[in-house]
């Protein structure tokens, strides 16, 4: 080889690793302003030398407190979001709109003195008056003033800002009478390991034969229950042992309740009930699929347990059919829909603009301008010490886009899914990236959008089918032990359909008694018996969404749809009775409050009394509650105080911007003073209007031994259904699927 050969081979050599440097570099590269020693971008990224983060679920386990393991290396986000625009008036906040308003607020004069004191519990998009948003079009106007509403506390005080992202300007808004703001990601981890600076604790763990670094601690919201617990913020702490299991919920420490002050950081009292409680075993509790493969091995070569079943395709029944955009990030088109998408702290996910297209003028109509899981009230049916004050509220304590934790590809969502992440703020007011936060896909479930046979007595050989394709927008919280699936899915005859999934791990409570013969005659348990020691508490989920109608414009009215039952006059027919319907017109709110009554059915339309079709009947579309689930407490319960906008299924208030949050802006140990409840004992006209439709899907959760280790999936929903909206089937014109629509997958050869 000549020196010349070399030579080339060498400079070759050397611009390839310069390259795969810079490939590497640019694949890393963090938006600029995110401190990653301190605000780390990723989920799992090291905080001290700890795994356990303040962007990491919030159970932290006190292993990683006492070994400080290294963290695993990641994959580098597939987009930085460095250098995002918002392009749209309702797009959310991004990485460079944090850190300005950041600057901003840091220089804020009753904040400047000492900046570090400042801790952003939420920044998000002001968003522009509705009319103006309605007013924008794409490429011709520019975009509204971008603004941010800021909730902090300084010093110990909450405070409500709104932010001018170009001026600079602060302006102070209202502060609810009682309640704190929601907990930042910080304050849940750091939270967890309180209790292990006190010596008591300690030696109380260890008296219930549990080593420390074995110790998985919860921060447990402690709801409101009195005068008592007024001007002191607080949490309470409950401990679990990880040993020989991931599935830590599964071995509580029972009666271990540690109750902290959450601005000092001190354990304010301890309270022991269980000491003679053991602690259930780790066996058969750990969920993994890697913990199960060889015990799957096995079981087949003995001809036990479930056959392997191939997951079907998740692929679109119709490839050449509608397929998804994602334009500009935000904006979702398909089938005839046009709707905005984005993640938000609180709510986890919101639909803004949605709009269907009419197949009869090609035109999209409005309908949804926006809608989201305002709250998600979930109290526990036991009254004991340690058991009591678990009511949460996961929206309005938690976040619940702060829980939702990156999809899993294949699993959570189909392979041709499209993700969009989430962006937000830390407690320091710097920005972070939720990755794949939501996903976007097609689905073909193998369902029928219409069809019809003809009976050979006709004489006419007809065969017409459809098949059902849709559009579904999925976020999965994981607010600790509880995973919940929130689907919107859009049919292309105008359907949505919103479901929430529940799944993940029960909160049990430890119990001496391994079989019910133990268990003393009508005892209350407050639960059931799933396994040895470990009883699954009996509880209810409500989740109450908040939908921003504007059905073929703004202004709207709500319509009650009476069925009952009419008698025939003697000898009019043979018939003695039918089913007659009759509508009313909500004038005020009150009228619109609906409480379910299977033998009082009823249809509730939200109407445009201005808009009509050909024939005259006001356009409209319907809400279709299915199984679904009321409160039973006392309405002076605390928890239901609280949770009052669970005691109707529905309400109907005009439009108000500030009234977005079911529990109020502040939820944490709030009173119930500042609800929906109360927002709707003012009556307000409601007829032809803004309206906001309030619906409540609930669950009653009697556990059972299925639900044990981790819970199949349990599904509710309710729809919301064009109602004369269109002149005819809006899918009549829906071409079927033909062999030759289906793609062909054939092998190649080199």
């Amino acid at each position: 080889m000549d020196h010349s050969t070399s030579l080339l081979r060498l400079i070759f050599l050397a611009l390839g690793a310069a390259l795969i440097l810079l490939v590497v570099r640019s694949a890393f590269r963090l938006p600029r302003g995110i401190d990653t020693p301190t605000t780390a971008l990723f989920d799992d990224a090291a905080a001290a030398g700890s795994s356990c983060t303040r962007f990491a679920p919030w159970g932290c386990h006190q292993a990683d407190r006492v070994t400080k393991p290294k963290p695993k290396p990641k994959e580098a986000p597939s987009h930085s979001h460095e250098t995002d625009v918002p392009r749209h008036p309702l797009d959310p906040l991004t990485v460079g709109e944090i850190n300005r308003a950041r600057e901003i607020l840091r220089a804020h004069p009753p904040f400047a003195s000492s900046p570090s004191s400042l801790a952003v519990h939420s920044l998000s998009l002001d968003e522009p008056e509705k009319a103006v948003v309605l007013a924008w079009r794409k490429g011709a106007d520019p975009l509204p003033p971008r603004r941010a509403v800021a909730v902090v506390r300084y010093r110990g005080e909450a405070s409500v800002l709104a932010v001018d992202l170009a001026s600079g300007a602060v302006k102070a808004l209202p502060v609810p009478a009682s309640g704190y703001p929601t907990m930042t990601m910080d304050e849940q981890v750091a939270l967890c390991f309180v209790p292990f600076r006190d010596p008591m604790f300690n030696a109380t763990i260890r008296r219930r034969g549990v080593r420390l670094s074995d110790v998985a601690c919860l921060p447990i919201s402690p709801g409101w229950y009195g005068p008592a617990e007024d001007n002191r913020r607080v949490i309470k702490a409950q401990c679990f042992s990880a040993e020989g299991t991931a599935n830590f919920y599964m071995r509580p420490i029972e009666g271990l309740t540690v109750l902290v002050d959450m601005d000092t950081a001190e354990v304010i009292s301890i309270s022991d009930r269980g000491a003679g409680i053991p602690i259930p075993a780790a066996a058969n509790t750990d969920y993994r699929h890697a913990r199960h493969i060889q015990e799957e091995e096995d079981n087949t070569a003995a001809g036990l347990g479930y056959q392997k079943v191939r997951a079907p395709s998740m692929e679109p029944a119709a490839p050449s059919g509608p397929g998804v955009e994602l334009v500009d990030g935000h904006t979702v088109r398909w089938g005839g829909w046009e709707l905005h998408l984005k993640a938000d702290a609180r709510a986890g996910m919101v639909v803004s603009r949605a709009r269907v297209q009419d197949p009869g003028t090609g035109a999209h109509r409005e309908v949804l301008y926006k809608g989201m899981a305002s709250e998600l009230f979930v109290p526990y049916m036991d009254p004991t010490e340690a058991w009591y004050f678990k009511t949460y509220m996961d929206a309005g304590e938690y976040g619940f886009g702060l829980q939702a934790m990156p999809l899993v590809p294949l699993n959570d969502c189909p392979r041709h899914a499209r993700y969009v992440d989430g962006v937000f703020v830390a407690a320091d007011g710097r920005p972070y990236v939720r990755e794949n936060m939501i996903c976007v896909f097609e689905r073909y479930a193998g369902d029928v959008a219409w069809r019809h046979s003809e009976s050979p007595i006709t004489g006419l050989d007809i065969r017409e089918s459809r098949p059902k394709v849709t559009l579904v927008a999925r976020m999965v919280a994981s607010v600790a032990n509880y995973d919940y699936i929130m689907d919107w899915e859009f049919q292309m005859d105008g359907l949505i359909r919103i479901k929430v999934g529940l799944s993940g791990i029960l909160m049990v409570k430890g119990t001496a008694y391994s079989h019910l013969s133990q268990a003393r005659e009508n005892e209350d348990m407050h639960g059931t018996l799933l396994s040895e020691n470990v009883i699954g508490v009996i509880h209810d989920h409500y989740v109450t969404f908040r939908l921003d109608m504007d059905v073929d414009g703004a202004d709207n009215s709500f319509v009650r749809v009476e069925m009952a039952r009419q008698e025939t006059a003697p000898g009019e027919s043979p018939r003695r009775s039918y089913l007659k319907a009759t509508r009313h017109v909500a004038q005020t709110e009150k009228d619109a409050q609906v409480r379910l009554k299977l033998y009082q059915p009823e249809e509730f339309h939200v109407v445009n009394p201005t808009k009509t079709t050909r024939v005259g009947n006001p356009v409209g579309y319907k809400v279709v509650p299915a199984g679904t689930a009321a409160s039973l407490l006392d309405p002076e319960d605390p928890p239901q105080k609280r949770g009052a906008f669970t005691n109707n299924q529905i309400w109907v208030t005009p439009y108000n911007k500030s009234e977005e949050w079911a529990a109020g802006l502040f939820v944490y140990q709030s009173k119930g003073e500042d609800t929906l409840a109360t927002w709707a004992e003012r009556d307000r006209p409601i007829e032809n209007k803004d309206l906001v439709l309030w619906y409540t899907l609930g669950f009653h959760h009697i556990p059972c031994q299925e639900d044990f280790p981790i819970m199949p999936t349990v599904t509710s929903g309710f729809d919301l259904k064009p109602v004369n909206f269109f002149e005819s089937n809006p899918i009549l014109k829906q071409r079927p699927t033909m062999e030759d629509d289906l793609p062909v997958c054939a092998a190649t050869t080199a």
